[in-house]
């Protein structure tokens, strides 16, 4: 994912108050507003500006961005360094509808209510994070401790990022996407009236071996040549255990097969398919190499390019 320079695109320092950044972003927002631009590309110069006033203008979101660029160093092409988008604690949630996949992997994937407004005056702001998890936590639930980074602000009203860290019990059969409520856990409440509420958004880690569909996992398997033309009973992985899966005669690369109820817990639970693939042994010996050739001589009339060759003579009848 590119990184984006959001004070590049409004022609500010990084340095620059946030009078300043108001400044440019009405000044270059009347200049390219598709209503009345004449300048090429005005719609998507627009949505970069609009994107980059909306993450700095705000100084919690400015905050964050800061640390990222800061860590990110280079700028430029280059993706950000590993683990970059999680764990910024926000209050509120900006509007999500026409920013970059950037933009959301920082601030979150989808907008929620800003729902600390209907708190009263007194209770605190509810917040908001993204977290990751493993696809094991997730099939299985379990307990942990993450670490969270949270805007405060100074007596001069400047905002930092100050770490700390939270114990959250991750629910079996959490899906990604999902909001979790911690109650409580927000921003403090003044004058003795209860704190906000922190809501986590959960993000799954990819996994080496199963791609994650909603609740459905999928993983490759790989056959040996006479086990996909015979059939075989092989062991498969599953976030369970291994299982014994029956590969039918003739399978062909491509083909999947369904293990019911064996992807993500829940109602109902996610399935686990097998996309079969063939995997050929090198012939690297001379028995090994006799052995393609009896192969070759036994299916000698067995033409794997026959559906190219019926193509063309389908085009030339057809012209």
């Amino acid at each position: 994912m590119q990184f984006k320079d959001y004070y590049a695109a409004l022609g500010v320092a990084p340095t620059a108050t946030q009078d300043e950044i108001k400044r440019a972003y009405r000044k270059l927002a009347r200049k390219y507003h598709p209503d009345v631009s004449k300048e090429p590309e005005s719609e998507a110069r627009f949505k970069e500006v609009a994107e980059a006033h909306e993450a700095l203008i705000d100084a919690e979101r400015r905050a964050a961005y800061d640390d990222i660029a800061q860590r990110h160093a280079g700028g430029g092409s280059s993706p950000p360094p590993p683990g970059w988008d999680d764990g910024f604690e926000f209050s509120g949630r900006p509007d999500l509808s026409s920013f970059s996949d950037f933009f959301e992997s920082i601030y979150g994937r989808s907008a929620m209510p800003r729902t600390e407004q209907g708190h009263g005056d007194r209770q605190g702001r509810d917040h908001h994070a993204r977290v990751s998890i493993d696809l094991e936590d997730a099939c299985h639930g379990v307990r942990r401790t993450m670490a969270l980074r949270r805007p405060v602000a100074d007596a001069q009203g400047r905002v930092t990022l100050q770490n700390h860290q939270i114990e959250v019990a991750i629910p079996k059969g959490v899906r990604e996407g999902q909001h979790l409520r911690l109650a409580g856990q927000g921003a403090p409440g003044q004058g003795g009236a209860p704190a906000g509420d922190l809501y986590l958004e959960i993000c799954i880690h990819p996994h080496p071996v199963y791609r994650l569909e909603g609740s459905d996992l999928h993983f490759d398997l790989p056959l040996a040549p006479w086990e996909a033309a015979l059939g075989a009973s092989v062991n498969v992985p599953t976030p369970d255990g291994t299982l014994q899966l029956s590969i039918p005669p003739g399978s062909a690369s491509g083909r999947r097969l369904r293990m019911k109820g064996r992807g993500l817990p829940g109602k109902p639970p996610g399935d686990l398919y097998a996309v079969l693939s063939i995997a050929l042994p090198t012939a690297a010996t001379v028995p090994q190499q006799q052995a393609y050739q009896a192969l070759a001589q036994t299916f000698g009339e067995y033409d794997p390019r026959a559906r190219l060759t019926g193509w063309r003579q389908d085009r030339s009848a057809d012209g």
